[in-house]
């Protein structure tokens, strides 16, 4: 079985790792790699690479080492001043490790690695380091690398070009300085100017060059489409379904007949979806009636794709090699293929379809006092988009004409107990950033002409509060029958981020009590909504809250305020839904699963792992199209927010079109700026001249370098100043835009923005 598929059912994981830790804590034990640990406890070869995992995950628990070597190890064996961790190379070649399982003391705490000292790690690799006596930058730890333990890829990109007769490739953004030389002119036919993608056979460090090997020309650099292959490559994001995949797909849509069976039968029920206008999978609707009682029952059901999708079929280890479908903004690469994503399973309107249903009793203030969940069946009486919804909303009786009785009454409906359950959610601590999605505005030659943020109206709060909830109440309902599930973790923040937190609004002119309290951190983020500080107090936020990932341990969830939660409404886009699924099947079956929870551990740690690389590859693309938008907009003038203070000078984004960008030390030429760390501000000689968090200003584009992925400004004037109670008094005109808005990101659905 190769490295992306399911953990065999053949393996007992719980039973493994506890042989792997008594094999390494036994008296005599020699250390070794994974591969003779793996042959010395019976682990088939085609399990290695899961095997692999577990080990990794043990470390990061603290209860194996690596040692020089790659050498597995007992933390007790290891040098207190030896540390495995993630590295993370800067532009100037030095970096930082996240240390995995550090000595006491050194846990949490980043370790500054200088240049000569970084080997030739790249970022993401494992890395084994020994600490230096003499403290980094700011007094935090330092040292050096003394072993890459695993690489994080030998796959890279970048442009090309020729010189003294032997071609180069200078590596997309900032991790490379010096380019990498691949060879013989003209390999592979590349021209100078082509994006290529290359494996790095020699990795550069402050000792020697790099040295690569072309394998693939993507096509000319700026050409539409090139940015997004690039990316897809970058990352090593999976693209088109094999011919196998395929078939196996249409042989399910062959099957599909549309009877009911066993199902229960919910066709009588009005039931609708409401997504996106460009949607084209729908894999939520809702229906919602009052009880005689004066309690609420919601129905939320869920497209049944694991109907579609037996466990350990060929499709099943497809959707568990991508994990989740990556939402690009002119692209979509879908988890499944889109026979079932777009037909087979998509709650299309008036058509029959198979659907998991979560059937919730509410009371009249919106406690959940029971849940049912069923093998359904749904007729969708009604598409709707957010749009229509906020429409509907804004006039109900304009809409009486436009619909039924039956579906303009359930739209009012819905909106009341979405609202009550909101409003209930956040009286129990609930949390809620602005981190508003940016989406890239396309034309019809998938040309960036502009961006806009997503707003999140009162048709998105309604789907949002019913996916929440169904996803808590699936949650629950397998936890009171003692089943091993994958939860939707997100750990509480370490208190002491939270005090520096707590420091940093303070300095910045928001009095706070201590953000220990969640209920605290909401005022203060009520507080901030509409101050020129807004977006930098929830970046802050966000790095002193941890990150949330799927995991079998019950840990709840901070940021929702609930003990228990799973994703249970995306199982065409979400691996971890489709699991969800199929242990709801088993209970109907009046089965109880096996559970192994270390099976579960390692699937969490997989899906965790495609996620993030699914998010920063949607990240750095959006970056890069805005980058590209503005490479032929030099001089062009916009009003932006600083949103970070550094040494070397201000980051800054737009407010109209979202684009980051750098305003250099060198460009505030009016006086001579000292940079405070403690205040996070660049105050100058002359009174009053002072650069801080969430200051707005109005900028102009001066240099742009998308393959670098840098865009610099420089400051023309200072609009007003962030602090406290202080709202911003004047804004400045939004500057005027040359174009035509174009059409929005064509393809799928930007429904995956849900939460929950």
């Amino acid at each position: 079985m190769s490295e992306n598929e399911n953990p065999s059912n053949a393996v007992d994981w719980d039973e493994l790792t506890e042989s792997l830790l008594n094999l390494v804590r036994a008296p005599g034990y020699k250390t070794a790699k994974p591969k003779i640990l793996a042959k010395q406890l019976g682990v088939p070869d085609d399990e290695l690479q899961p095997f692999k995992k577990l080990i990794k995950r043990l470390v990061k628990q603290g209860r194996l080492a690596y040692g020089p070597k790659h050498l597995i190890e007992p933390p007790g064996k290891r040098d207190r001043n030896r540390i495995t961790g993630i590295f993370r190379r800067k532009a100037g070649g030095f970096g930082f490790v996240r240390p995995a399982g550090a000595a006491p003391g050194q846990r949490g705490d980043d370790i500054f690695i200088p240049a000569k000292g970084a080997r030739d790690a790249s970022s993401g690799d494992t890395v084994l380091v020994r600490l230096s006596k003499t403290p980094g930058r700011g007094g935090q730890p330092s040292g050096e690398i003394v072993d890459v333990i695993e690489r994080e890829t030998h796959q890279f990109v970048g442009t090309y070009f020729e010189s003294e007769d032997l071609g180069y490739v200078q590596v997309d953004g900032t991790v490379f300085q010096q380019p990498i030389c691949v060879g013989d002119p003209g390999a592979k036919n590349a021209a100078a100017g082509d994006k290529v993608v290359f494996e790095m056979v020699r990795f550069p460090s402050h000792i020697h060059d790099g040295e690569g090997v072309i394998t693939k020309v993507l096509g000319a650099a700026g050409d539409p489409g090139v940015d997004t292959l690039a990316i897809i490559h970058e990352y090593n994001l999976p693209d088109e379904f094999s011919d196998e995949v395929l078939e196996n797909a249409r042989l399910q849509a062959e099957a599909f007949d549309e009877s009911l069976g066993d199902r229960e039968d919910f066709t009588q029920r009005t039931v609708i979806t409401i997504d996106p206008v460009d949607a084209r999978d729908f894999d939520d609707a809702i229906s919602l009636a009052r009880l005689d009682n004066g309690h609420w029952q919601l129905g939320v059901h869920i497209a049944d794709v694991s109907h579609f999708v037996p466990e350990g079929s060929i499709l099943d280890r497809e959707a568990h090699s991508r994990a989740t479908s990556v939402y690009l903004p002119d692209r979509v690469l879908p988890m499944l293929p889109e026979v079932i994503s777009n037909s087979l399973a998509s709650l299309q309107p008036e058509r029959v379809r198979y659907t998991k249903t979560a059937i919730i009793e509410f009371t009249a203030d919106g406690a959940a006092v029971a849940t049912d969940l069923y093998r359904g069946a749904i007729r969708s009486a009604r598409r709707f988009a957010y749009e229509e919804v906020d429409h509907y909303l804004a006039d109900p009786s304009a809409w009486k004409k436009k619909l039924s009785t039956e579906v303009h009454g359930l739209l009012g409906r819905m909106y009341e107990l979405a609202m009550i359950l909101r409003k209930r959610r956040f009286a129990n601590g609930a949390l809620e950033l602005s981190m508003r999605e940016v989406r890239v505005d396309l034309d019809h030659d998938g040309r960036v002409v502009g961006a806009h943020r997503v707003e999140n109206t009162e048709s998105h709060q309604i789907i949002e509060e019913f996916m929440l909830a169904a996803n808590e109440a699936v949650a629950r309902k397998l936890h009171e029958a003692d089943i091993l599930f994958l939860r939707r973790v997100h750990k509480a923040p370490d208190p002491r981020k939270l005090k520096e937190l707590t420091k940093f609004v303070n300095e910045l002119g928001f009095e706070t009590e201590s953000l220990e309290s969640r209920f605290e951190l909401q005022r203060l983020l009520k507080r901030v909504e509409g101050d020129p500080a807004e977006q930098a107090v929830n970046y802050a936020v966000l790095r002193s809250l941890k990150q949330a990932v799927y995991s079998p341990e019950e840990e709840g969830h901070y940021a929702l305020a609930s003990d228990c939660y799973c994703h249970f409404t995306s199982p065409i886009r979400r691996y971890p839904d489709l699991t969800v699924h199929r242990l709801i099947d088993t209970l109907a079956r009046g089965k109880k699963p096996r559970n192994d929870f270390g099976k579960l551990a390692i699937l969490g740690e997989h899906c965790s792992e495609r996620e993030r690389r699914a998010e920063a590859a949607e990240r750095e693309l959006t970056k890069q199209k805005l980058l590209t938008y503005f490479s032929d907009r030099i001089g062009e003038e916009m009003e932006a927010v600083v949103t970070g203070v550094e040494e070397f000078g201000l980051f800054v984004q737009g407010i109209e079109i979202p684009v980051e960008g750098l305003i250099h030390i060198t460009a505030l030429q009016d006086d001579y700026y000292r940079f405070d760390r403690s205040s996070h501000t660049l105050t100058g000689n002359r009174a009053g001249n002072q650069y801080r968090l969430g200051d707005l200003l109005r900028v102009c584009v001066v240099h742009v370098d998308v393959d670098r992925r840098q865009l610099d400004f420089r400051p023309l004037e200072r609009l007003s100043k962030s602090g406290g109670s202080a709202k911003s008094k004047r804004r400045a005109k939004p500057a005027k835009r040359s174009h035509k808005p174009g059409r929005k990101r064509g393809g799928s659905k930007g429904k995956r923005r849900k939460k929950g």
